[in-house]
C-alpha cells in the first residue's frame, strides 16, 4: 500500500506538469489553430536562465522569477517575429514555421551554450524528503503538486475573471464574432503566447527541479508528451488538457511500478496502445472542445 501511494503521488508530480504544458499548447491551439512545437524550447530557455541564475549566485526564489519572465517574453517575442507574418497562411505552413523556430533555437543553444547537458545549481532543500501518513515524499514533489495546484487554479481564475482571459474564451468559441464585438486580435493572441510561456517557464522550474540539469533539446520530450495529453483531453479545451495530462502521468508511472522487468523495455510502447485505447473509446478525447472553431485572423 505503501508503494502504490508512494507511485501515485509520482504520478501526480509528473501529471502536473504534462497538464501544465499541454495547457500552453492548449490555449494557443483554441485561438489560432497551431500546434506550437517551439513550446518546449520556451522550457529550455527557462532551465538555461536558472542555470545562470544559479551561477551568478542569485537566490533561488529569484532566479524562479526570472526563469518563468524569460520564458513568458520570449513566447510573446516568438508571437510577434515568427508567427504574425504567417498568421494568414496555411495551417501547414504555421505548422511547419513552429518546427523550424524549434530547430533554429535549439541550434543556438548547442552553438551558443553547450551540447552536452549543463548542472543546474538547486537548494538543498530540494533533496529532502519528509515523512507523511508513512510513508517517504520528496520536498520536489510535494512542491511540484503544490505549484500546479496554486497554477490551475489561477488559470481558473484568470480565464473567468479577468478581462483577457474572457476575451481569450471568447476568440475560442468564435474568433469573428469577437472581433466583431471589438475584441483586438493581436491583443489577444499575443496574450495567449504569453500564458503559454508562462506555463511553460513554470513547467521548466518543475522539471528542472527534479533533474537538476538542462539541455539543448530538454524541452522536446515533455512537449512531445504533452501534444499527446492534449489530444487524449480533446485539443483545444482545457480541462481536457488538464485531464489528458494526469492520465498520462498516471500511465507512465504506473507502468514503470508495476511492469515486470523484462517488460519495461516495451514500457512506452504500451502506455501508447493504452492511450490508443482511451481514443477508441473517447475519439474526441475525455473531455472535447465544446466548439473548436479555429479562424485565420
Amino acid at each position: 500500500m505503501d508503494f502504490f501511494l508512494q507511485q501515485t503521488v509520482n504520478a501526480v508530480s509528473l501529471g502536473g506538469t504534462y497538464a501544465l504544458l499541454a495547457l500552453g499548447l492548449a490555449v494557443v491551439f483554441s485561438i489560432m489553430g497551431l500546434i506550437n512545437f517551439a513550446h518546449g524550447e520556451l522550457m529550455t530557455i527557462a532551465g538555461y536562465v536558472l542555470m545562470y541564475c544559479g551561477l551568478a549566485g542569485l537566490p533561488f526564489v529569484l532566479s524562479i522569477g526570472l526563469a518563468i519572465g524569460a520564458a513568458t517574453v520570449a513566447a510573446v517575442l516568438m508571437e510577434r517575429i515568427a508567427f504574425r507574418p504567417v498568421r494568414n497562411a496555411s495551417g501547414a505552413t504555421m505548422l511547419i514555421t513552429s518546427f523550424a523556430v524549434s530547430m533554429v533555437l535549439q541550434v543556438l543553444f548547442q552553438n551558443l551554450i553547450s551540447v552536452r547537458s549543463q548542472p543546474v545549481l538547486l537548494p538543498p532543500l530540494l533533496s529532502d524528503s519528509v515523512r507523511l501518513f508513512g510513508f517517504v515524499i520528496g520536498v520536489n514533489k510535494l512542491l511540484s503538486i503544490a505549484a500546479t495546484v496554486v497554477m490551475l487554479i489561477f488559470l481558473d481564475w484568470f480565464m473567468k475573471r479577468q478581462k483577457t482571459g474572457i476575451a481569450m474564451r471568447a476568440a475560442a468559441e468564435d474568433f469573428a464574432v469577437a472581433r466583431l464585438m471589438g475584441i483586438r486580435a493581436n491583443s489577444v493572441i499575443a496574450g495567449a503566447f504569453a500564458l503559454s510561456g508562462l506555463l511553460a517557464g513554470v513547467a521548466a522550474v518543475l522539471w528542472v527541479s527534479q533533474r537538476a540539469s538542462v539541455d539543448p533539446l530538454m524541452g522536446f520530450t515533455p512537449v512531445l508528451k504533452a501534444f499527446i495529453a492534449a489530444i487524449l483531453g480533446g485539443l483545444g479545451s482545457l480541462r481536457g488538457a488538464v485531464a489528458g495530462g494526469f492520465l498520462l502521468g498516471f500511465i507512465e508511472i504506473y507502468l514503470a511500478a508495476y511492469l515486470p522487468p523484462e517488460w519495461q523495455e516495451f514500457r512506452d510502447p504500451i502506455g501508447l496502445v493504452l492511450v490508443v485505447i482511451v481514443l477508441l473509446m473517447r475519439p474526441n478525447g475525455l473531455i472535447p472542445a465544446p466548439a473548436l472553431k479555429a479562424h485565420k485572423v
